[in-house]
């Protein structure tokens, strides 16, 4: 083999070993939030909920306006708004 081909041949494996690293890490990180979670569940909180609220969190007020304004339309489209539901009695 020739230096260049020893050369990738290195930064693949270092790439892999790193990716590989940082993969264990995510897992012990997701094992982390679960038990937190199972932690808040275990004093009253509603999990699901809460999953929305750090997934609405991470969003800037645009992104979560714009997706309001989308669940609004289709739930009217739907007959399921919260003006249209007298509508329907």
């Amino acid at each position: 083999m020739d230096a260049k081909t020893n050369f990738a041949q290195g930064q693949l494996k270092s790439f892999i070993a790193r990716i590989e690293r940082l993969e264990e890490e995510k897992k012990a990180i997701a094992a982390d939030i679960k038990e937190v979670y199972a932690e808040a569940k275990g004093t009253g909180f509603d999990t699901k909920i809460m999953r929305k609220v750090v997934s609405l969190r991470k969003k800037d007020a645009a992104e979560r306006q714009e997706e309001e304004a989308i669940l609004d339309l289709y739930l009217s489209a739907l007959g399921m708004a919260p003006a249209d539901q007298g509508e329907d009695e």
